[in-house]
């Protein structure tokens, strides 16, 4: 009766192994383990809190992989060590893969951190006065973005018809308080909020850096140009892994985790509404 006992238990036991077993397996058998990369700062955390743990729960082990700059982690992926980056908007991917001939495609929208103007000594735009110093970022990308904002907001105007990607300073056609503008490394402006009078700070590196969007003079409204996007590889597009990927970004999980840890931030359109 004993043996019988104990051998119901074992023969129990095991099921619920082999059931556990078979509800980790991850829904792509032929890549069970993936490689993510994404800039220090919100992109990371977008993935560590919101993405990872999704595809966790259905059975995939996943890396993430930091990075510091708006360069490699395209090289990586294209290169295979990365499967998967966030840390871009589909206008600066477009051109990158057409500027480095990489056949890389943007799989999802993600949330985006938005780009905000800080200052310690001003309370407004309003109160910039001729000659006033503003900081913004020197990668091609941001400085467009910064310099639209700017726009936007009339403290300078633009050439128009020109590529977004390609603007710069020379690029201002009406500069009516002489503002001066001064690019940096983009990393290292949240640093000058306080030693210039007015600062345009990335999303991310304001996250980074401690700073509190709320606390901005403004922050900007991106066009969906302007927002993050998941890249990939061409040929891994419609892959399961890839599919799984997509759909953690649009899914109740998603929604719950920006509601909870990254209140501000704009929604990717699947989310629009909800």
């Amino acid at each position: 009766m004993l043996n019988l006992r104990r051998r119901t238990v074992l023969a129990a036991f095991a099921a619920a192994v082999a059931l556990g077993t078979t509800a980790v397996q991850a829904a792509d058998p032929n890549k069970t383990s993936l490689v993510f990369g994404a800039t220090a700062g919100y992109n990371y955390d977008v993935l560590k809190l919101a993405i990872v743990p999704q595809l966790e729960e259905q059975g995939y082990k996943v890396k993430l992989v930091e990075f510091n700059d708006y360069v490699q982690p395209n090289l990586a992926l294209a290169q295979g060590s990365l499967d998967a980056n966030l840390f871009q908007h589909i206008a600066y991917l477009n051109r990158f893969k057409t500027d480095k001939k990489l056949d890389l495609i943007d799989l999802a929208q993600s949330t985006t951190a938005p780009m905000g103007i800080y200052s310690k000594s001003r309370k407004s735009l309003e109160e910039t006065q001729e000659g006033d110093r503003y900081t913004l970022p020197n990668d091609p990308s941001n400085l467009a973005r910064a310099l639209q904002l700017l726009q936007v907001h009339g403290m300078v105007k633009v050439k128009q018809d020109i590529d977004p990607l390609r603007v710069a300073e020379r690029d201002v056609t009406e500069n009516p308080k002489k503002i001066k503008l001064q690019p940096v490394e983009a990393a290292q402006l949240p640093r000058t909020v306080g030693d210039s009078e007015f600062s345009i700070v990335p999303g991310n590196f304001a996250i980074a850096a401690g700073l509190d969007l709320t606390s901005a003079l403004v922050l900007e409204e991106p066009p969906i140009e302007y927002q993050q996007v998941v890249a990939v590889r061409t040929e891994d597009a419609e892959k399961p892994w890839a599919q799984d990927l997509a759909k953690a970004f649009e899914s109740p999980f998603f929604k719950e985790a920006l509601d909870k840890h990254f209140p501000g931030y704009v929604r990717p359109a699947a989310l629009a509404g909800k």
